[in-house]
């Protein structure tokens, strides 16, 4: 089994740090820590992943660290981005650079796995590896980490514009600004066909008859499209509002579902003519990549639990002393947090399903979809009627209570 594909080697760990240190080097000031510091916090994030677990603390998060050089030649080097807790790792970086000035080790609303739902203005990055590295691999560690948890960042965002707009590559204000890092490699712009990865990966495994190359020529091609279909939903504008940004994860679900269901029936006809021996094959290199995942099975559950302390709270208090909101507004309110606590405990009493084989998790994938995009269209109704009874004063002040959470 080839551990190129599936860990995170010596090569990438190398590529990532000298990228960082490279972009860092362009841009570094004084005042944002110098890229020496910037290529021991990088070296230290990965080098845990793959075990090495010595973690050199280190504040100065620089934006220009996941410049897109950066992830490309990750990807070039040693398939980072085929790993999971990589790609979660990669992730919590660019979402701290634009927060509160990158200078915070850890934000509110992080993935239990150690990554983000949100990247700036970006739900769900790394999309379509997530759908391929479960569905193909059995490997949900980053798809199961999504949840309610992301609902709740997007009512309550933790940018402020400014740090939005660095995301989008525009400069707040028309001031020269520190050059972040662009949405487009978190969205699948690698152009390193990562669609392809599974396909390669399955050829080498299993030794295809002519039938069966057909039929993974015909999968190969519904997953480039599946790959371009998610990749096209990369916002073009920031969502700057709360509505805004919970229409933005609809989009996106719905995208991801469209992907999914034009890769099913694909992935059917392609595994229904394996004979077992193969399919023993797959079911043995999806195991190695179990055992391989750094963050293992214990994190996965930990997004699908029934548990009353598993939906956020809510800044009750902050909300009343900014909005002052009257008896009105308060009943709409008092509707959007029941609706969405009850879509926390829909979401968490679906948990991770038994699928075995690639067709299944792909099925259970959909229906994770399907039922996630089922919750925020009801949080999301919920809270445009909330949001409609808001002067203009009293939505700045609710855009303001994410910024400023520290926790």
């Amino acid at each position: 089994m080839s551990k190129s594909r599936v860990g995170i080697t010596v090569a990438g760990v190398v590529a990532v740090v000298l990228a960082t240190w490279l972009s860092s080097a362009a841009e570094a000031r004084p005042r944002l820590g110098g890229p020496l510091g910037v290529a021991r916090f990088a070296a230290a994030r990965l080098l845990a992943i793959g075990g090495l677990h010595r973690v050199y603390r280190h504040r100065h998060v620089r934006y220009a660290a996941l410049r897109s050089p950066g992830i490309r030649m990750a990807v070039e080097s040693g398939g980072l981005l085929g790993n999971p807790a990589a790609r979660g790792q990669i992730t919590a970086v660019a979402a701290l650079a634009g927060w509160q000035g990158g200078r915070t080790a850890k934000g509110w609303w992080q993935h239990d796995d150690g990554g983000y739902g949100w990247v700036g203005p970006l739900y769900w990055p790394f999309a379509y590896y997530d759908i391929q590295d479960y569905a193909i691999w059995g490997d949900g560690t980053g798809f199961w980490a999504y949840g309610p948890g992301d609902i709740y960042a997007g009512i309550f965002a933790p940018y402020g514009q400014d740090a939005v707009a660095a995301y989008m590559g525009s400069s707040p204000s028309g001031r020269r600004y520190r050059r972040g890092p662009t949405l487009q490699p978190f969205c699948g712009d690698d152009r390193n066909e990562s669609a392809g990865l599974a396909v390669d990966r399955i050829e080498k495994e299993l030794q295809p008859t002519e039938v069966q190359r057909t039929a993974l020529d015909e999968l190969a091609n519904a997953s480039r499209i599946a790959a371009e279909t998610i990749r096209a939903s990369c916002p073009a504008q920031a969502p700057l509002t709360a509505p805004a940004r919970l229409a933005a994860m609809q989009q996106r679900l719905q995208v991801m579902i469209k992907a999914a269901e034009g890769l099913q029936q694909p992935l059917e006809n392609f595994y229904g003519l394996l004979n077992d021996e193969q399919k023993a094959r797959l079911n043995a290199v999806t195991e190695d990549r179990r055992r391989i995942s750094a963050t293992g099975k214990t994190r996965e559950a930990q997004g699908c639990q029934a548990e009353p302390s598993a939906a956020p709270r809510w800044p009750q208090r902050e909300i009343e002393a900014r909005l002052q909101l009257n008896e009105t507004q308060r009943g709409a309110l008092e509707v959007l947090q029941d609706t969405s606590a009850g879509a926390t405990e829909a979401l968490n009493a679906e948990c991770r399903p038994s699928a075995i084989t690639p067709p299944a998790r792909l099925a259970a994938l959909k229906k994770r979809l399907d039922a996630m995009l089922q919750a925020v269209t009801a949080v999301s109704d919920a809270l445009d009627d909330f949001y409609a009874t808001l002067s203009e004063e009293q939505k700045t002040q609710f855009e303001a209570v994410g910024p400023k959470r520290t926790a």
